[in-house]
């Protein structure tokens, strides 16, 4: 086994994945809901339990550091594994819209571009981790896919901005995974540089990093990447999860809306028939009350000029 971009083995693993994803599909189409929703959930559960069992396999069974590392939940693939079996047995639609976006995008971007396996050395002696990198990714975007189309959970666009805040919320919760390492020993606390972001920047937390990170970058404003005060007051150096505030919301609130009208396109036509309906009514009011108005006006202007007239008359009479 040796995967490398678009070679035989990357186009094998590719189509296996969604091979087995439109299999599932055919086989869950005609079943009950409540069948739909154990199948999905058994994948998740399945998923988590083996995040867990990679340490009896390579490289994590030979490499006691990298174990230390990688059994918690340092990135968003990692953490989503561990939160999505909750998220799908919960009724908080929010969560969910964030499962299917995050889910699919990470999931089927993982698997197109597969950095991790194509980094290994040595990938025949870990092909038992390889495959289990496939499961998990392929199940990342399969399983909320399969929810949505199998209308066990709706989208709606206006709930897209959910996702964003959500996703900044899953960060804080990787940083969090990544602190207790240090403060527990798995890990080792941070080096002394302090303009260092290179080690255990999963999901570029503290820092972008690559060509991807320094288009993120462009999206941060200013007072974001500037050391605040003390002996470094100026320095050149992101606020670690801070900087992806902007970014998430600028790039993925678009992203989103154009992916929910795959399937809320009806919704949003709705919408918008009823903003345009309400704004023609709210003139035709507008236009009323003005046309009342100058009847109003006109009705006394004229009553000035008669009562004028009749004053000037009977001043003259007299």
């Amino acid at each position: 086994m040796n995967i490398k971009m678009f070679n035989g083995w990357y186009f094998l693993m590719l189509f296996v994945c969604i091979g087995l994803v439109v299999d599932l599909y055919f086989i869950l189409k005609n079943r009950s809901k409540k069948t739909k929703f154990i199948v999905l959930f058994s994948l998740l559960i399945f998923g988590l339990v083996l995040h867990f069992l990679k340490i009896f396999i390579p490289p994590y069974s030979t490499d006691i550091n990298r174990l230390y590392r990688d059994i918690w939940f340092i990135n968003i693939c990692g953490a989503n594994i561990f939160l999505f079996p909750f998220i799908f047995l919960s009724k908080n639609k929010g969560w969910k819209d964030y499962m299917f976006y995050i889910g699919v995008l990470s999931g089927l971007i993982s698997i197109l571009y597969p950095m991790e396996p194509m980094e290994k050395v040595n990938q025949a002696s870990e092909w038992l981790d390889i495959i289990r990198f496939y499961y998990h990714h392929t199940m990342l975007w399969a399983v909320p896919l399969l929810m949505v189309v199998f209308k066990l959970h709706t989208l709606n666009y206006r709930r897209v901005l959910f996702v964003p805040t959500y996703l900044l919320v899953v960060m804080g919760f990787i940083i969090l995974n990544q602190v207790l390492q240090a403060e527990l020993g798995f890990i080792p606390l941070r080096n002394d540089n302090f303009f260092d972001i290179n080690y255990k920047n999963s999901s570029m937390i503290w820092g972008p990093s690559g060509g991807i990170g320094e288009f993120l970058g462009m999206f941060c404003p200013s007072f974001f990447k500037y050391v605040p005060v003390g002996a470094n007051a100026g320095e050149l150096k992101y606020w670690p999860w801070f900087w992806l505030i902007f970014p998430c919301y600028i790039i993925l609130t678009p992203i989103c809306f154009l992916i929910s009208l795959t399937t809320d396109h009806k919704h949003f036509k709705g919408d918008i028939i009823k903003i345009n309906e309400l704004l023609q009514t709210k003139i035709l009011k507008n236009y009323t009350v003005t046309d009342d108005r100058l009847k109003i006006y006109s009705k006394k202007i004229i009553d000035k000029k008669i009562n004028h007239v009749l004053k000037t008359h009977k001043y003259y009479v007299s």
